[in-house]
Protein backbone atom coordinates (compact mmCIF):
# COMPACT_ATOMS: atom_id res chain seq x y z
CA UNK A 1 0.00 0.00 0.00
CA UNK A 2 1.38 3.13 -1.15
CA UNK A 3 1.92 6.14 1.72
CA UNK A 4 -0.45 9.06 1.57
CA UNK A 5 1.53 11.50 -0.34
CA UNK A 6 3.36 11.61 -3.10
CA UNK A 7 3.33 9.81 -6.15
CA UNK A 8 4.81 6.11 -6.24
CA UNK A 9 7.65 5.57 -8.73
CA UNK A 10 7.63 3.21 -11.07
CA UNK A 11 10.30 0.98 -10.14
CA UNK A 12 9.89 1.18 -6.60
CA UNK A 13 13.38 1.48 -4.20
CA UNK A 14 14.26 -1.49 -1.29
CA UNK A 15 13.17 0.74 1.26
CA UNK A 16 16.05 -0.99 3.26
CA UNK A 17 19.10 -3.18 3.44
CA UNK A 18 21.84 -1.67 1.77
CA UNK A 19 19.71 1.44 1.85
CA UNK A 20 20.40 2.10 5.89
CA UNK A 21 23.86 1.85 5.43
CA UNK A 22 23.38 4.71 2.72
CA UNK A 23 21.56 7.02 5.64
CA UNK A 24 24.45 6.26 7.93
CA UNK A 25 26.99 7.97 5.07
CA UNK A 26 24.65 11.02 4.47
CA UNK A 27 24.05 11.81 8.09
CA UNK A 28 28.21 11.72 8.14
CA UNK A 29 28.19 14.07 4.93
CA UNK A 30 24.94 16.30 5.97
CA UNK A 31 26.67 16.95 9.37
CA UNK A 32 29.94 18.38 8.05
CA UNK A 33 28.31 20.13 5.42
CA UNK A 34 26.42 22.08 7.55
CA UNK A 35 27.75 22.21 10.97
CA UNK A 36 31.00 23.12 9.91
CA UNK A 37 29.95 26.93 8.62
CA UNK A 38 28.24 27.35 11.63
CA UNK A 39 31.14 26.24 14.31
CA UNK A 40 33.20 27.93 12.79
CA UNK A 41 31.45 31.31 14.11
CA UNK A 42 33.47 30.22 17.59
CA UNK A 43 36.28 32.07 16.11
CA UNK A 44 34.32 34.74 15.42
CA UNK A 45 34.63 37.51 18.25
CA UNK A 46 38.58 36.47 18.22
CA UNK A 47 38.81 37.02 14.38
CA UNK A 48 37.00 40.05 14.71
CA UNK A 49 39.39 41.38 16.99
CA UNK A 50 42.18 40.29 15.05
CA UNK A 51 41.93 41.93 11.82
CA UNK A 52 39.29 44.83 13.15
CA UNK A 53 36.69 43.57 11.48
CA UNK A 54 32.81 44.99 11.49
CA UNK A 55 29.71 42.56 12.23
CA UNK A 56 28.81 42.45 8.30
CA UNK A 57 32.52 42.17 7.05
CA UNK A 58 32.78 38.95 9.59
CA UNK A 59 29.86 37.25 8.70
CA UNK A 60 30.78 37.06 4.69
CA UNK A 61 33.14 33.93 6.27
CA UNK A 62 30.04 31.55 7.12
CA UNK A 63 27.84 32.83 4.87
CA UNK A 64 30.19 32.59 1.85
CA UNK A 65 31.03 29.05 2.88
CA UNK A 66 27.01 27.80 2.78
CA UNK A 67 26.57 29.94 -0.39
CA UNK A 68 29.48 28.08 -2.48
CA UNK A 69 27.69 24.74 -1.34
CA UNK A 70 24.50 25.69 -2.39
CA UNK A 71 25.54 26.69 -5.25
CA UNK A 72 27.73 23.63 -6.16
CA UNK A 73 30.63 24.77 -6.79
CA UNK A 74 32.92 23.68 -4.35
CA UNK A 75 34.57 21.31 -1.33
CA UNK A 76 31.08 20.69 1.10
CA UNK A 77 29.12 20.72 -2.43
CA UNK A 78 30.17 17.60 -3.32
CA UNK A 79 28.95 16.40 0.33
CA UNK A 80 25.89 17.80 0.73
CA UNK A 81 23.96 17.20 -2.77
CA UNK A 82 24.92 13.33 -3.22
CA UNK A 83 24.01 12.92 0.29
CA UNK A 84 20.37 14.52 -0.67
CA UNK A 85 19.67 13.04 -3.98
CA UNK A 86 20.69 9.06 -2.75
CA UNK A 87 18.00 8.95 -0.17
CA UNK A 88 14.91 9.32 -3.17
CA UNK A 89 16.75 6.28 -4.54
CA UNK A 90 16.89 4.14 -1.59
CA UNK A 91 13.23 5.10 -0.07
CA UNK A 92 9.41 5.98 -0.96
CA UNK A 93 7.65 4.18 1.90
CA UNK A 94 10.17 5.37 5.15
CA UNK A 95 11.68 8.29 3.00
CA UNK A 96 10.56 10.86 5.45
CA UNK A 97 12.00 8.96 8.55
CA UNK A 98 15.20 8.06 6.51
CA UNK A 99 15.52 11.96 5.41
CA UNK A 100 14.88 12.88 8.95
CA UNK A 101 17.80 10.68 10.33
CA UNK A 102 20.27 12.05 7.62
CA UNK A 103 19.79 15.55 8.01
CA UNK A 104 19.98 15.00 12.35
CA UNK A 105 23.68 14.53 11.44
CA UNK A 106 23.79 18.64 11.36
CA UNK A 107 22.65 19.20 15.04
CA UNK A 108 24.61 16.14 16.23
CA UNK A 109 27.75 17.56 14.77
CA UNK A 110 27.29 20.87 15.69
CA UNK A 111 26.84 20.08 18.86
CA UNK A 112 30.37 18.14 19.13
CA UNK A 113 31.74 20.83 17.31
CA UNK A 114 31.14 24.10 18.82
CA UNK A 115 32.91 23.18 21.92
CA UNK A 116 35.71 21.46 20.84
CA UNK A 117 36.25 24.09 18.36
CA UNK A 118 36.20 26.57 21.53
CA UNK A 119 38.63 23.58 23.07
CA UNK A 120 41.17 23.87 19.73
CA UNK A 121 41.30 27.82 19.65
CA UNK A 122 42.01 27.81 23.31
CA UNK A 123 44.79 24.95 22.69
CA UNK A 124 46.04 25.66 19.05
CA UNK A 125 44.68 28.93 18.24
CA UNK A 126 42.36 29.61 15.06
CA UNK A 127 45.14 28.75 12.30
CA UNK A 128 46.27 25.69 13.59
CA UNK A 129 42.47 24.70 14.71
CA UNK A 130 41.21 25.26 11.04
CA UNK A 131 43.88 22.44 10.05
CA UNK A 132 42.74 19.82 12.26
CA UNK A 133 38.97 20.18 11.33
CA UNK A 134 40.12 20.04 7.51
CA UNK A 135 41.70 16.22 8.60
CA UNK A 136 38.50 15.80 9.91
CA UNK A 137 36.52 16.56 7.09
CA UNK A 138 38.68 14.37 5.04
CA UNK A 139 36.24 11.20 6.94
CA UNK A 140 33.43 12.42 4.33
CA UNK A 141 35.23 10.25 1.73
CA UNK A 142 34.92 7.05 3.54
CA UNK A 143 31.11 7.95 3.66
CA UNK A 144 31.02 8.76 0.08
CA UNK A 145 32.32 5.28 -1.22
CA UNK A 146 29.49 3.86 0.70
CA UNK A 147 26.90 5.63 -1.26
CA UNK A 148 26.59 3.16 -4.35
CA UNK A 149 24.05 3.44 -7.22
CA UNK A 150 20.95 1.40 -6.88
CA UNK A 151 21.54 -1.38 -9.49
CA UNK A 152 17.85 -1.90 -11.48
CA UNK A 153 16.50 -5.60 -11.40
CA UNK A 154 16.85 -6.97 -14.65
CA UNK A 155 13.61 -8.26 -16.12
CA UNK A 156 13.30 -10.97 -19.09
CA UNK A 157 13.47 -8.97 -22.05
CA UNK A 158 16.98 -7.58 -21.02
CA UNK A 159 18.08 -11.15 -20.86
CA UNK A 160 17.66 -11.24 -24.58
CA UNK A 161 20.62 -10.38 -26.54
CA UNK A 162 19.47 -9.04 -29.50
CA UNK A 163 17.01 -6.90 -27.72
CA UNK A 164 20.22 -5.71 -25.70
CA UNK A 165 21.97 -4.44 -28.75
CA UNK A 166 19.14 -2.87 -30.57
CA UNK A 167 18.34 -1.14 -27.30
CA UNK A 168 21.77 0.40 -27.46
CA UNK A 169 22.37 0.78 -30.46
CA UNK A 170 18.71 3.40 -30.66
CA UNK A 171 20.33 5.48 -27.71
CA UNK A 172 22.97 5.34 -29.19
CA UNK A 173 21.74 7.25 -32.12
CA UNK A 174 19.23 9.16 -29.91
CA UNK A 175 22.63 10.28 -27.86
CA UNK A 176 24.00 11.88 -30.93
CA UNK A 177 20.93 13.60 -32.08
CA UNK A 178 20.76 15.58 -28.55
CA UNK A 179 21.70 19.47 -29.02
CA UNK A 180 23.61 20.78 -25.95
CA UNK A 181 20.64 22.82 -24.60
CA UNK A 182 18.73 19.31 -24.07
CA UNK A 183 22.66 17.75 -22.79
CA UNK A 184 21.90 20.45 -19.94
CA UNK A 185 18.20 20.23 -19.45
CA UNK A 186 19.08 16.32 -19.24
CA UNK A 187 20.56 17.10 -15.86
CA UNK A 188 18.89 20.60 -14.97
CA UNK A 189 15.05 20.02 -15.76
CA UNK A 190 14.20 23.91 -16.41
CA UNK A 191 10.79 23.01 -16.86
CA UNK A 192 9.80 22.99 -13.23
CA UNK A 193 10.53 26.94 -13.50
CA UNK A 194 6.65 25.83 -15.15
CA UNK A 195 5.89 23.90 -12.07
CA UNK A 196 3.11 25.58 -9.81
CA UNK A 197 4.25 23.88 -6.70
CA UNK A 198 8.23 24.15 -7.44
CA UNK A 199 8.05 27.45 -7.85
CA UNK A 200 5.97 28.18 -5.04
CA UNK A 201 8.10 26.49 -2.90
CA UNK A 202 11.13 28.25 -4.26
CA UNK A 203 10.53 31.98 -4.03
CA UNK A 204 9.20 30.73 0.17
CA UNK A 205 12.66 29.26 0.46
CA UNK A 206 14.05 32.37 -1.10
CA UNK A 207 12.59 34.72 1.47
CA UNK A 208 12.97 32.35 4.39
CA UNK A 209 16.72 31.73 3.72
CA UNK A 210 17.45 35.45 4.25
CA UNK A 211 16.56 35.35 7.76
CA UNK A 212 17.39 31.82 8.61
CA UNK A 213 21.20 31.50 8.99
CA UNK A 214 22.09 34.97 10.35
CA UNK A 215 20.59 33.60 14.02
CA UNK A 216 22.78 31.17 13.91
CA UNK A 217 25.68 32.40 13.20
CA UNK A 218 25.26 35.08 15.47
CA UNK A 219 23.95 33.44 18.07
CA UNK A 220 27.12 33.00 20.25
CA UNK A 221 28.69 36.70 19.23
CA UNK A 222 25.36 37.81 20.83
CA UNK A 223 26.05 36.05 24.19
CA UNK A 224 29.26 37.17 24.31
CA UNK A 225 28.37 40.51 23.47
CA UNK A 226 26.07 40.17 26.91
CA UNK A 227 29.34 40.09 29.21
CA UNK A 228 29.03 35.79 29.10
CA UNK A 229 32.03 33.57 28.78
CA UNK A 230 33.19 32.17 25.61
CA UNK A 231 32.55 28.38 26.91
CA UNK A 232 29.07 29.57 27.43
CA UNK A 233 28.48 31.20 24.73
CA UNK A 234 29.09 28.01 22.92
CA UNK A 235 27.55 25.63 24.74
CA UNK A 236 24.22 27.60 23.58
CA UNK A 237 25.25 26.28 19.81
CA UNK A 238 25.06 22.86 21.74
CA UNK A 239 22.00 23.18 23.42
CA UNK A 240 20.41 24.58 20.22
CA UNK A 241 21.90 21.80 18.13
CA UNK A 242 20.74 18.85 21.18
CA UNK A 243 17.63 19.90 20.60
CA UNK A 244 17.43 19.78 16.82
CA UNK A 245 18.90 16.67 17.11
CA UNK A 246 16.07 14.79 18.20
CA UNK A 247 13.82 17.08 16.84
CA UNK A 248 14.73 15.77 13.29
CA UNK A 249 14.26 12.21 13.27
CA UNK A 250 10.85 13.01 16.17
CA UNK A 251 9.34 15.69 13.19
CA UNK A 252 10.01 13.15 10.02
CA UNK A 253 8.44 10.11 12.15
CA UNK A 254 5.71 12.50 12.33
CA UNK A 255 5.89 13.81 8.94
CA UNK A 256 5.52 9.82 7.84
CA UNK A 257 2.01 9.99 9.47
CA UNK A 258 -0.85 9.26 7.37
CA UNK A 259 -2.43 12.62 8.90
CA UNK A 260 0.58 14.44 7.90
CA UNK A 261 2.28 13.59 4.46
CA UNK A 262 -0.65 14.35 2.08
CA UNK A 263 -0.56 17.91 4.11
CA UNK A 264 3.35 18.05 4.31
CA UNK A 265 2.95 21.30 2.39
CA UNK A 266 1.26 22.88 5.32
CA UNK A 267 3.04 21.13 7.83
CA UNK A 268 6.41 22.65 6.48
CA UNK A 269 4.77 26.28 6.54
CA UNK A 270 3.44 26.22 10.04
CA UNK A 271 7.41 24.95 11.21
CA UNK A 272 8.99 27.74 9.13
CA UNK A 273 6.63 30.40 10.84
CA UNK A 274 7.38 28.86 14.32
CA UNK A 275 11.16 29.38 13.80
CA UNK A 276 10.09 32.94 12.51
CA UNK A 277 8.11 33.51 15.95
CA UNK A 278 11.19 32.42 18.17
CA UNK A 279 13.69 34.74 16.55
CA UNK A 280 10.83 37.52 16.91
CA UNK A 281 10.42 36.52 20.67
CA UNK A 282 14.77 36.28 21.21
CA UNK A 283 14.45 40.40 21.07
CA UNK A 284 13.18 40.38 24.70
CA UNK A 285 15.76 38.34 26.38
CA UNK A 286 18.19 39.35 28.54
CA UNK A 287 20.39 36.85 30.70
CA UNK A 288 21.60 34.01 29.99
CA UNK A 289 18.21 32.12 30.91
CA UNK A 290 16.14 33.56 28.45
CA UNK A 291 19.05 32.61 25.75
CA UNK A 292 19.22 28.63 26.87
CA UNK A 293 15.28 28.97 26.46
CA UNK A 294 15.77 30.54 23.23
CA UNK A 295 18.18 27.93 22.09
CA UNK A 296 15.42 24.99 22.90
CA UNK A 297 13.03 26.59 20.56
CA UNK A 298 15.14 27.75 18.03
CA UNK A 299 16.54 23.85 18.08
CA UNK A 300 13.13 22.80 17.79
CA UNK A 301 12.08 24.64 14.98
CA UNK A 302 15.24 25.02 12.97
CA UNK A 303 14.93 20.68 13.08
CA UNK A 304 11.24 20.56 11.94
CA UNK A 305 11.85 22.59 8.88
CA UNK A 306 15.12 21.27 8.61
CA UNK A 307 13.49 17.31 8.71
CA UNK A 308 10.86 18.32 6.01
CA UNK A 309 13.14 20.72 3.63
CA UNK A 310 13.82 18.59 0.81
CA UNK A 311 11.42 16.32 1.72
CA UNK A 312 9.12 19.06 0.98
CA UNK A 313 10.41 19.34 -2.64
CA UNK A 314 10.71 15.06 -3.22
CA UNK A 315 7.05 14.82 -2.30
CA UNK A 316 6.00 17.96 -5.06
CA UNK A 317 8.19 16.85 -8.20
CA UNK A 318 8.92 13.41 -7.47
CA UNK A 319 11.49 11.51 -6.86
CA UNK A 320 13.19 11.22 -10.72
CA UNK A 321 12.86 14.88 -10.96
CA UNK A 322 14.12 15.88 -7.43
CA UNK A 323 18.33 15.70 -8.62
CA UNK A 324 17.24 18.47 -11.01
CA UNK A 325 14.73 20.32 -8.25
CA UNK A 326 16.86 20.29 -6.04
CA UNK A 327 20.28 21.54 -7.85
CA UNK A 328 18.17 24.29 -9.15
CA UNK A 329 16.89 24.96 -5.74
CA UNK A 330 20.03 25.53 -4.18
CA UNK A 331 21.45 27.22 -7.03
CA UNK A 332 18.74 29.89 -6.94
CA UNK A 333 18.61 29.57 -2.87
CA UNK A 334 22.83 30.79 -2.75
CA UNK A 335 21.88 34.33 -3.27
CA UNK A 336 20.18 35.00 0.10
CA UNK A 337 22.38 32.50 2.00
CA UNK A 338 24.70 34.72 1.36
CA UNK A 339 23.97 38.05 1.47
CA UNK A 340 21.49 37.18 4.48
CA UNK A 341 24.25 37.59 7.32
CA UNK A 342 26.05 40.20 5.81
CA UNK A 343 22.99 42.14 5.86
CA UNK A 344 22.05 41.16 9.49
CA UNK A 345 25.79 42.27 10.17
CA UNK A 346 25.32 45.66 8.72
CA UNK A 347 22.52 46.24 10.97
CA UNK A 348 23.81 45.07 14.15
CA UNK A 349 26.54 47.86 13.07
CA UNK A 350 24.13 50.35 12.40
CA UNK A 351 22.02 50.23 15.66
CA UNK A 352 24.90 48.81 17.85
CA UNK A 353 22.09 45.87 19.08
CA UNK A 354 21.40 42.44 18.25
CA UNK A 355 17.99 42.56 19.15
CA UNK A 356 16.80 44.36 16.31
CA UNK A 357 18.60 41.85 13.86
CA UNK A 358 17.21 39.15 15.44
CA UNK A 359 13.54 41.12 15.10
CA UNK A 360 14.37 41.52 11.58
CA UNK A 361 15.36 37.95 10.72
CA UNK A 362 12.15 36.79 12.47
CA UNK A 363 9.88 39.22 10.58
CA UNK A 364 11.08 37.73 7.22
CA UNK A 365 10.72 33.85 8.31
CA UNK A 366 7.38 34.71 9.21
CA UNK A 367 6.63 36.46 5.86
CA UNK A 368 8.02 33.26 3.71
CA UNK A 369 5.92 31.27 6.18
CA UNK A 370 2.58 33.09 5.50
CA UNK A 371 3.84 33.52 1.14
CA UNK A 372 3.77 29.62 1.16
CA UNK A 373 0.43 29.11 3.41
CA UNK A 374 -1.24 31.54 0.74
CA UNK A 375 0.57 29.40 -1.83
CA UNK A 376 0.10 26.07 -1.09
CA UNK A 377 -3.85 27.04 -0.70
CA UNK A 378 -4.23 28.27 -3.85
CA UNK A 379 -2.53 25.89 -5.68
CA UNK A 380 -4.84 23.27 -3.80
CA UNK A 381 -7.93 24.83 -4.73
CA UNK A 382 -6.63 25.35 -8.14
CA UNK A 383 -5.42 21.68 -8.63
CA UNK A 384 -8.52 20.30 -7.06
CA UNK A 385 -10.51 22.73 -9.72
CA UNK A 386 -8.65 21.18 -12.79
CA UNK A 387 -8.97 17.47 -11.34
CA UNK A 388 -12.79 18.46 -11.03
CA UNK A 389 -13.31 19.74 -14.57
CA UNK A 390 -11.27 16.91 -16.03
CA UNK A 391 -13.55 14.64 -14.57
CA UNK A 392 -16.33 16.08 -15.75
CA UNK A 393 -15.17 16.81 -19.47
CA UNK A 394 -14.24 13.05 -18.99
CA UNK A 395 -17.89 11.82 -18.05
CA UNK A 396 -19.38 14.34 -20.53
CA UNK A 397 -17.18 12.36 -23.40
CA UNK A 398 -18.24 8.97 -22.27
CA UNK A 399 -22.14 10.00 -22.39
CA UNK A 400 -22.23 11.47 -25.47
CA UNK A 401 -21.87 8.39 -27.86
CA UNK A 402 -25.13 7.25 -25.32
CA UNK A 403 -27.49 10.39 -26.57
CA UNK A 404 -26.18 10.50 -30.15
CA UNK A 405 -26.81 6.58 -30.20
CA UNK A 406 -30.48 6.97 -30.20
CA UNK A 407 -32.08 6.83 -33.42
CA UNK A 408 -34.92 8.71 -33.89
CA UNK A 409 -38.47 7.96 -33.74
CA UNK A 410 -40.42 6.31 -36.36
CA UNK A 411 -43.59 4.49 -37.20
CA UNK A 412 -44.92 1.42 -37.16
CA UNK A 413 -48.19 0.06 -39.00
CA UNK A 414 -50.22 -2.38 -38.14
CA UNK A 415 -51.94 -4.79 -40.57
CA UNK A 416 -55.03 -2.29 -40.22
CA UNK A 417 -52.83 0.23 -41.60
CA UNK A 418 -52.91 1.85 -38.32
CA UNK A 419 -49.79 4.32 -37.49
CA UNK A 420 -48.24 4.41 -34.09
CA UNK A 421 -46.26 7.73 -33.46
CA UNK A 422 -43.32 7.84 -31.22
CA UNK A 423 -42.68 4.34 -30.86
CA UNK A 424 -38.39 4.56 -30.13
CA UNK A 425 -36.45 1.86 -30.85
CA UNK A 426 -32.97 1.65 -28.60
CA UNK A 427 -29.88 0.59 -30.34
CA UNK A 428 -27.86 0.03 -27.42
CA UNK A 429 -25.37 -3.07 -27.85
CA UNK A 430 -28.01 -5.37 -25.82
CA UNK A 431 -30.61 -4.75 -27.75
CA UNK A 432 -29.36 -5.35 -31.05
CA UNK A 433 -27.30 -8.88 -30.08
CA UNK A 434 -31.08 -9.76 -29.15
Amino acid sequence: MPPPGGTPPPHPPPDGGWGWVVVGAAFISIGFSYAFPKAVTVFFKEIQLLFNTTYSEIAWISSTMLAVMYAGGLGLAFNLQPALTIIGKYFYKKRPVANGLAMAGSPVFLSTLAPFNQYLFNTYGWKGSFMILGGLLLNCCVAGSLMRPVEPKASTESKNKVGVRETDCSMKKRQKKLSVWEEINKYLDFSLFKHRGFLIYLSGNVIMFLGFFAPVIFLAPYAKDKGIDEYSAAFLLSVMAFVDMFARPTVGLIANSKLIRPRIQYFFSFAVMFTGICHLLCALAEDYTSLVVYAVFFGLGFGSVSSVLFETLMDLVGAQRFSSAVGLVTVVECCPVLLGPPLAGKLVDETGQYKYMYLACGAIVVLASVWLLIGNAANYRLLAREKKKSIHTKESQETEPLKTSQSPSVNIKSGKNEEWKGAEVNSSERETNI
